[in-house]
């Protein structure tokens, strides 16, 4: 009896390992700051993690002083996000009452940047989706 109860177990186990390996890449990022370190290793992390799975769903999500990154001149790297924001599976969202805060105007931001309500409860709901949470930051 315990030896079937053990073989259960196991069984269990390994199909809830093998789900877990089969269910989607989803990541949301949580950007805060204007610092180019940071924007850096944003940008390095979407790129590798789309190259080693070319299924993920990737979301950055801006909000605080971490708009720069979003906005039409105000980043050494605009060329890079355009052709990241180019990639479907790649969403840059950035948060309505940060931009009411600091004076941005849709018409500055980046094509294909999006804006949401709230960036902190875009988050929240991202994470009871399901999603993996990342804080960028050095």
């Amino acid at each position: 009896m315990i030896k079937f109860k053990l073989l259960t177990i196991l069984v269990i186990l390994v199909a809830g390992i093998a789900q877990a390996q089969d269910s989607k890449y989803k990541v949301v990022f949580d950007m805060t700051s204007k610092d180019t370190v940071n924007q850096q290793a944003l940008i390095r992390q979407l790129g590798f993690i789309r190259k080693a799975n070319p299924d993920s769903k990737l979301e950055v999500v801006f909000y605080g002083q971490g708009l720069d990154l979003a906005i039409k001149g105000k980043t050494p790297h605009e060329a890079v996000v355009n052709q990241l924001l180019s990639d479907k599976a790649i969403s840059f969202k950035v948060c309505g009452v940060t931009m009411k805060r600091y004076n941005i105007d849709k018409t500055q931001l980046l094509p294909g940047v999006e804006i949401v309500e709230d960036g902190i409860y875009e988050i929240i709901l991202k994470q009871q989706e399901g999603w993996g949470y990342i804080k960028v930051a050095h």
